[in-house]
């Protein structure tokens, strides 16, 4: 079964390039992972320290296998001091 996330992140501005950057070489590497049918970022237009991921996985091993990833793993003890709050993370299936 597939699964479909939507991550919403929300930095403090004064990190907001530096996590770009990181967030936008996530990027680059996931999309090399099998699993990953669909993963992409973007950034709020009103508020442009939000950050948001929608991403597809073929399946819950290949998403993880993706949450194993070191570039993954090491978000959350490297980065998380500048993020503004905890990350959403919002999982679902299509209907």
């Amino acid at each position: 079964m597939k699964i479909y996330l939507t991550v919403v992140l929300r930095v403090k501005e004064t990190h907001r390039e530096q996590i770009k950057n990181t967030l936008l070489e996530m990027v680059r590497l996931t999309r090399l992972e099998p699993a990953a049918e669909l993963y992409n970022l973007h950034q709020g237009i009103e508020d442009p320290n939000v950050f948001t991921f929608y991403e597809i996985w073929t399946d819950q091993a290949g998403l993880d296998a993706h949450n194993e990833q070191p570039y993954i793993k090491d978000f959350g003890p490297s980065y998380g001091t500048l993020l503004a709050d905890q990350p959403n993370v919002i999982k679902t299936t299509l209907i």
